[in-house]
């Protein structure tokens, strides 16, 4: 019996915990499936997502750097990765590629249930401008913060990214605006690193000011890369939060889209915190 095959698609891409969070969810749910790591060359990205359909791949994850790329190529998008101009699923539907892009609602669901911070009436600070922040600034939205804050070091790139949002800001009533890294504002509630600067391990490009005392700071990163980010938060007073329960809350919804069904996150993130302390123990 042949297994349905899935994979996460991406440069880097060697570090992925998706691997070990999608056998968890199989296990759970009962699924026959395997998924695996595909490293993309930087200049052949569509190419080594067709090789992967023909070869019998169900579906995938999109990672750093191709999540423009993925929603490009696809035929159909659901609305959200349509907004974002950004997909980080793809499901090969007979009938069309379906891309998809679960970062926003991964984060959301993070941010109110995991972390227990609302967002309604909020002013958040989203660093950086790329697939990643694409994904995330329209769920955003539709729970209402007060602000929204788009830093990124090309102020182009943050008022692109405005502009396609406007309306959708419009439509929930929350002010929406780009920004220079150097001046973006001053004690926002949420603070969300969705920059390369920790995957670089570069210094945390903003001011100190960003944050509120008792705000929320997280890093869309996970492990080691996350480090310097959470450190500088915790220091300065705020809550400091990684990436590894977004990572979590996308890929289950990813695994909805494919499979039909959401399984539990909560036992395979206390397994993935387990993981990462074994790590940092071993040195």
């Amino acid at each position: 019996m042949l297994i349905d095959r899935y994979a996460v698609l991406g440069n880097p891409v060697a570090h992925s915990r998706s691997p070990f969070i999608h056998a968890s969810f199989a296990q759970a749910t009962g699924q026959r499936l395997v998924y695996e790591r595909v490293l993309s060359p930087m200049d052949a990205f569509e190419a080594t997502l067709r090789r992967f359909a023909a070869e019998g791949g169900r579906g995938c994850n999109v990672t750093v750097p191709f999540k423009f790329d993925a929603a490009a190529i696809c035929p159909r998008l659901s609305d959200r990765a349509r907004l974002a101009g950004a997909a980080n699923v793809i499901r090969f539907d007979a009938e069309g590629w379906y891309g998809d892009n679960t970062d926003g609602i991964g984060l959301r669901i993070d941010i109110e249930a995991n972390a227990g911070q609302p967002i309604a009436g909020r002013r958040v600070l989203l660093i950086g401008a790329g697939g990643a922040a694409a994904g995330v600034l329209g769920p955003l939205l539709e729970h209402a913060p007060g602000e929204v804050v788009v830093a990124n070091r090309s102020i182009d790139k943050a008022l692109v990214l405005c502009e396609r949002h406007a309306s959708w800001a419009r439509q929930h009533g929350s002010a929406l605006r780009a920004s220079s890294l150097a001046e973006p504002g001053q004690s926002f509630d949420i603070v969300l690193n969705a920059s390369a600067s920790s995957l670089a391990g570069s210094g945390v490009p903003v001011p100190d000011s960003v944050l509120r005392t008792d705000g929320l700071a997280v890093d869309l990163m996970y492990g080691p890369a996350a480090a310097g980010f959470l450190h500088w938060a915790r220091v300065r007073g705020a809550r400091a939060q990684d990436g590894l329960g977004m990572l979590l809350e996308q890929a289950a919804e990813a695994f909805l889209l494919w499979r039909g069904m959401r399984p539990s996150t909560a036992p395979v993130l206390a397994a993935l915190r387990a993981q990462l302390a074994a790590e940092a123990a071993a040195g």
